[in-house]
């Protein structure tokens, strides 16, 4: 093989070789192209996605303030409990006294 051959066979082969990347450029081209269907349900997916999560924050905002809300409800129940439970350990007391009170009267009148 002389050198004429040499640099005919390296051409065929490094046309060959850029025939070749330019079908596969053109095959992936063609395969990856983004249609105004596939935009448009894009578009629609995010739509969707900006409305859930705006919902899940008013749904946090929400849970928040129930939250917050029943926090202080529980605490009002607690100090009424207490108050009901002073109360009645008072009026527990008082009787107690009442009927030591009465036992005794029950005892001097014997």
């Amino acid at each position: 093989m002389n050198r004429i051959e040499f640099i005919i066979v390296i051409a065929i082969i490094l046309f060959v070789a850029f025939v070749l990347g330019w079908f596969a450029h053109w095959l992936v081209a063609r395969f990856s192209q983004v249609t105004s269907a596939d935009l448009n349900e894009l578009e629609s997916l995010a739509k969707a996605l900006h409305d859930a999560e705006e919902t899940r924050d008013q749904a946090i905002a929400y849970l928040q303030h129930r939250e917050a809300e029943l926090t202080g409800q529980l605490s009002q129940t607690e100090a009424e409990l207490r108050a009901a439970m002073d109360g009645l350990r008072e009026a527990r007391h008082e009787t107690e006294e009442l009927r030591v009170y009465i036992e005794r009267m029950n005892r001097a009148e014997d």
